[in-house]
């Protein structure tokens, strides 16, 4: 299974997928709202090929799902569908629980 991994910043969004060895990257920030998330992460991995999106994100989470907003990026993840956006299976967890 390939595995693409999203880290989520205050001012950038960073993607990694399996098998790739450079980060690629797009801009964040309060005005980033959930489908132009989405859409920067399909945009920005065009070529690379996953079946699992893996999301760090910058909030409490709560079954996969985020469980509030965060201050950046902007609103509208709490609720959100990111299954069918993406079209894959996703796990999303604090961002806090990923690094070493």
């Amino acid at each position: 299974m390939k595995s693409l991994d999203v880290d989520v910043g205050e001012s950038r969004v960073k993607i990694l997928a399996t098998g790739q060895e450079a980060l690629r990257e797009f801009s964040s920030g309060p005005s980033l709202t959930a489908e132009g998330f989405v859409s920067g992460i399909l945009d920005t991995a065009g070529g690379w090929e996953f079946d699992l999106v893996s999301i760090g994100y910058p909030g409490p989470v709560l079954r996969d799902e985020p469980a509030s907003e965060p201050l950046d990026p902007g609103p509208g993840r709490v609720g959100f569908d990111f299954k069918a956006a993406f079209g894959c299976l996703i796990k999303i967890i604090n961002y806090i629980d990923i690094q070493p």
